[in-house]
Formats: C-alpha cells, structure tokens, sequence
C-alpha cells in the first residue's frame, strides 16, 4: 500500500499540473460516473494530501477524496491521452496534461462535513508542518497495544505504512511488541523528528530510503531497494548493525520485520 510520501508527492504534482485549470473528468470504467459529471468542467482550486488520503478541491462544497489503498495507482502524461482500456476509474484532463486513476480503494465526492468527519479520524501526519506529535503521543502513552500494531493505526499516526513501521523501529532500536505505553516521551519525540526527515526525502525521490551513515553502501549510483533499508523484507537477512538474522511476524494483518538482537525487549 502506498505511504503517506506518496500521496503528499502525488498531491503536490497535482497541485503544480492542475491547479488553477478547468478540468475535463470522466470515469471511462463507469463506477465513477456521476461523481466525474460533477467535477467535469470546474477549475481545482487545490491538491492536498493528509496521510494516506488525497483530496482535490474543486469550489461550490466539492471535494474529490482519493483512497489508493493496496492496489491504486495514477499515470499521467502530456498531450493526447491514450486510448483507454481496462479499469480505468477516473481520467483528468487539463490543456495538454492528463493523469489517470485505477484500482483505488476510495473515489468520491464529499462534501466539507464529510470531509471534517475524515480527518477527525485521523492523527498527526508527520508531513504536514502543523501537526502535533503530542497528540500521537497521548494515545500511545495510554495504550497497552504493541507499538507496532499503534504505528499502523492512522487513527494514531497518519501515513505510516508497513514500511515506516519497521524501518522507524529499528533506526531507534525499539522492540515491536512494548506496549505503546512504555515509549518514554524522549524516546518518541526522537521518532517523530526521525519519521518527519525521512518522509520528506521521500516526498523528494518517490522512494524510501532509511539506511543512512556506515551502514550506507559505498558505491556510486541509486541504492536498490534491499539496500535502502535496515530490516523490511529482509527476512533471514543478516542485520546491517549486528548479523542476527531478520525475522518476520504477521502482525494486524502485514508482516513486521525487525532485528530480535538488536530490538530486544
């Protein structure tokens, strides 16, 4: 499923093809028929993002809310828009530019009620420079549940995926399986400020990548995926910092990777 830097660096493309244009939608699928009709014709006043939600505003109490979730995905080009085939959801198009949506989880219309019911669901997002790690903080200090289940919850923590999830762990050698309420405020202040720096290189490449200092190949060129990170999809890996071999574990339903040395209790 894609991160909270994905939709933040979708929402600022967005932002910088679209906004300010008339927007010509359509939904050549036909599951988002009515919500395109709606839409087609309008100027976006704006793209923003909150954790793993998209939003585009288009005036008159209109807002378009995109979930990808596991399988979504947008294209976009310039010039005349291809053909379209398949599953193709929702179609933007704007002068010489067009970006198009398949697979997603959620696309919708909503209006601004529904809009502030969403966001009151969700926590701080580490993206967006107003949001306040102390909120995050007061359900995790009160929570018997794992942290590693808490981070995944976006109702605590808005954007963070599995990924995030077990690369934030490791980086400050948290055992997954404390409770939320052993995390001392220190500790999590550390975190937040960690997650905040690498969501935002995120936001810049379109990748994640923790692995940083020694532990950062030294060779030139773009690190692969496997070298981008400390544990995640790395089982039976040895640990960059120790040599323990990574272990995996279903945990709310995604598998958590992490270091048993390293992340000890």
């Amino acid at each position: 499923m894609p991160e909270g830097h994905t939709l933040h660096r979708l929402a600022r493309e967005h932002q910088r093809l679209l906004a300010g244009h008339t927007v010509h939608a359509s939904s050549p699928q036909g599951r988002f028929t009515d919500g395109a009709a709606m839409i087609d014709g309008r100027v976006l006043r704006s793209a923003d993002a909150w954790g793993k939600h998209l939003f585009h505003d288009y005036g008159e109490d209109v807002t378009l809310h995109v979930h990808l979730g596991l399988y979504g995905k947008f294209t976009a080009g310039t010039g005349e828009p291809p053909e379209p085939r398949g599953a193709l959801r929702l179609r933007l198009v704007a002068d010489d530019v067009w970006t198009d949506l398949r697979g997603a989880t959620a696309c919708e219309l909503l209006e601004p009620p529904q809009v502030d019911a969403l966001l009151a669901r969700l926590g701080p997002d580490p993206l967006r420079p107003r949001s306040d790690p102390e909120v995050a903080w007061r359900r995790l200090s009160r929570s018997r549940v794992v942290i590693a289940a808490l981070l995944m919850d976006q109702s605590v923590l808005a954007g963070i995926g599995n990924v995030y999830r077990a690369e934030i762990l490791f980086r400050h050698r948290v055992d997954p399986f404390a409770p939320g309420r052993s995390i001392d405020h220190e500790l999590w202040q550390r975190m937040w400020a960690d997650l905040v720096v690498l969501m935002r290189a995120g936001v810049r490449s379109g990748r994640i990548v923790t692995v940083d200092g020694e532990y950062r190949p030294r060779r030139r060129g773009p690190l692969t995926r496997e070298e981008s990170v400390f544990v995640y999809r790395r089982t039976g890996e040895p640990c960059r910092v120790c040599g323990t071999p990574v272990r995996t574990q279903v945990l709310v339903g995604r598998n958590l990777f992490w270091c048993p040395n390293c992340q000890r209790p």
